[in-house]
């Protein structure tokens, strides 16, 4: 199960030709901003004057309540600054070395199947983490990828939330590459208590933002263009 949040139109648009954008801003973008961003793009994309867009970039430390986020899980509301989100789930952490990926891509022309542009999503990060030997996993229940630790230990490594209008997506996914992980204390991540949160540092992996936006690209090309 992930978090996403539909606003479908009663005339989605035709399909049209595609094209893609791919930007990748190299200093931490305030969320306002690129919340402003989004949803200029979104209205573009939808009217036909602006390509589909993939942006990768990072957040100053931030938290973000998604539309089913409960008050409860805030756990240190004065740690970092709190935003709301319209995109579907509860709280989540951004912050420097964690990669966010905000995907808007024209889903009517993919089919209409928002289930199955979840599972893309899913499948997107799997196979970017597997460019580095690291086994992500979807769990029945249970909201983003997951390694298994060993012993019974289940760590979260990446997110995934999710808003669709007129059959445009936005927000996306996160990575986590090499933030401070006690900035997760500060919430409950996705309502889920009971399992950690990790990172491909936490996992002796040396790579860079650089790599992993290389393995990003490799794996989008293979799940969003085969089709």
């Amino acid at each position: 199960m992930t978090e996403f949040q539909a606003e479908h139109s009663l005339s989605p648009p035709q399909p049209r030709a595609r094209a893609r954008e791919w930007r990748i801003d190299e200093e931490p973008v305030a969320y306002p901003e690129a919340v402003a961003f989004m949803e200029a793009r979104v209205a573009a994309i939808h009217a036909g004057t602006a390509p589909e867009t993939v942006w990768l970039l990072e957040h100053p430390p931030l938290y973000t309540a998604g539309t089913s986020a409960k008050t409860e899980d805030l756990l240190l509301p004065d740690r970092f600054p709190v935003f709301k989100s319209g995109r579907g789930g509860e709280y989540t952490y951004h912050g420097p070395g964690q990669r966010v990926a905000y995907v808007m891509l024209d889903l009517k022309r993919r089919g209409g199947d928002v289930r199955r542009y979840v599972h893309d999503l899913e499948e997107w990060i799997i196979r970017a983490l597997a460019s580095f030997n690291v086994k992500g996993e979807r769990r029945d229940g249970r909201v983003g990828i997951w390694v298994d630790r060993g012993n019974g230990r289940e760590d979260k490594i990446a997110a995934i939330g999710v808003r669709i209008r007129r059959w445009v997506t936005f927000h996306g996914i996160s990575i986590n590459l090499d933030p401070d992980l006690t900035h997760f204390d500060g919430i409950i991540p996705c309502g889920i208590a009971e399992h950690g949160v990790t990172s491909l540092a936490d996992l002796g992996l040396p790579i860079t933002l650089a790599d992993l936006d290389v393995a990003l690209k490799t794996a989008f090309a293979e799940v969003f263009d085969s089709r």
